[in-house]
């Protein structure tokens, strides 16, 4: 595809796709997308491989999420004092390790501490890719980078999960193997791929920088663990910030929300089949997933991101809304659809935002701590939206229930997002947030 045409695409600053360093990153987030991706389809089938209940193989997922919530925000003190380089290849040859070796026991308990193995991993891949672009890109520029992230792991997220489920039909092991692709990408990032931060301080500016100044200048980190943990949290707490961590975490909301009750929408409510409930999830996918390679687009076309912001929350609340409350399966596909939109813009423009706040040797604790909010969110709104259920399921019966926590969730989310911009938007810059 030539320059003119990625450009077409994707937007002005598309030409970073011919970037190794910004190729490696891309490789090594398609990878790192795949934690729960990959397993999701084949749970029902590693029951009988594992000896284990239904029950109890939603356990594999757990064990690969719970880590995170801790060793993410570890990783971000680490990333920022020993380098991003090391602790991205370490993070990928733990997560790809992990994985792979799970095609060879059937011992469940080896299983569960494989994916915990798994889960540490992630909290250097993931975070730190998106440091990195952080470190590599500014405004636009860095919006368009995190969009074509965000793109890729949608992508990897659609094909290798539709590939595990035909592996698996051959043996329960293959699936597994997928997750060994991570072990070349670990090594070409060793070989080939320069360290952000060295870039930096040799040139004084990041590899691209569409003239906006950001809210902060670079910072040394102090020599003591604990003075740095004090001065990010310091950080952290500048009104600007956590208006910005907490609407990155909130988007979870209606993520995870339409993830895990979609089956039950379509089949409950609209009579639907789970087939239908896949397509669903499909389309959702795909329209986040192209919707976030446009990011650097849509926020070239205003002055400040909080116009796509605003816009971008209340479709993430009101396509939680409609999907609850709709009277038939095109309104269901036309309200996912509308969700996706949002996603996509919020997802990457947070993570855009978050690492412009924060000073170069402070950039990895404080996106690590936006990725530990989003965790932290992610694992509390199916017992949150579940325990609404069960609560309202003796007075307006399971299906009203149902589709009440469903709009119920989408209102909340979608006013606490456009609140936190607000809050943001009109809050102080942080300028002096490290001082």
């Amino acid at each position: 595809m030539t320059g003119i045409g990625i450009e077409r695409l994707f937007g002005r600053n598309a030409g970073m796709i011919r970037e190794t360093d910004f190729r490696l990153l891309l490789a090594a987030n398609a990878i790192g997308a795949l934690g729960t991706a990959l397993v999701s389809p084949l749970l029902d089938t590693l029951t009988g491989p594992f000896g284990v209940s239904a029950a109890r193989i939603g356990l594999i997922v757990t064990a690969f999420a719970a880590p995170a919530v801790v060793m993410v925000p570890l990783g971000g003190v680490l990333v920022d004092r020993v380098g991003r380089k090391p602790i991205l290849v370490t993070g990928l040859l733990c997560f790809a390790v992990g994985g792979t070796a799970i095609a060879f026991t059937t011992d469940f308990r080896i299983v569960l501490t494989l994916r915990v193995l798994q889960g540490i991993g992630f909290a250097g891949v993931i975070p730190v890719i998106i440091t990195c672009l952080g470190d590599l890109y500014e405004d636009d520029a860095e919006a368009t980078a995190q969009g074509l992230r965000f793109g890729v792991s949608g992508l990897s997220q659609a094909v290798f999960p539709a590939t595990a489920g035909v592996l698996v039909v051959l043996a329960w092991q293959y699936p597994f193997f997928i997750y060994g692709l991570g072990i070349p990408v670990a090594a070409a990032i060793w070989l080939r791929f320069e360290e952000p931060t060295d870039v930096v301080r040799e040139s004084g500016t990041r590899a691209k920088n569409s003239g906006e100044k950001r809210d902060v200048t670079p910072d040394s980190p102090p020599d003591r663990p604990t003075g740095y943990v004090r001065r990010l949290l310091h950080l952290a707490s500048r009104r600007r910030v956590y208006s910005y961590l907490l609407a990155r975490a909130i988007i979870m909301v209606p993520f995870i929300g339409f993830l895990t009750y979609n089956s039950l929408v379509v089949v409950q409510l609209l009579d639907g089949s789970p087939r239908e409930a896949g397509i669903i999830v499909a389309l959702f996918s795909l329209v986040y997933a192209a919707t976030a390679t446009q990011a650097g687009r849509i926020t070239a076309l205003f002055e400040r991101r909080t116009i796509p912001l605003l816009a971008a929350n209340v479709l993430l609340g009101g396509g939680l809304v409609g999907f609850g409350i709709a009277p038939s399966m095109s309104v269901a596909i036309l309200a996912a659809c509308v969700l996706g939109v949002g996603v996509g813009i919020t997802f990457s423009l947070y993570r855009s935002i978050i690492t412009g706040l924060a000073p170069d040797a402070f950039r990895g604790g404080l996106v690590s701590l936006g990725e530990s909010g989003g965790r932290l969110v992610s694992t509390l709104t199916p017992i949150g939206m579940g325990g609404a259920i069960a609560l309202g399921d003796p007075m307006l019966g399971a299906a009203a229930a149902l589709q009440w926590t469903v709009v119920g969730a989408g209102v909340l989310a979608g006013a606490i997002g456009v609140a936190s911009v607000v809050s943001a938007r009109t809050a102080p810059p942080v300028s002096d947030a490290i001082e």
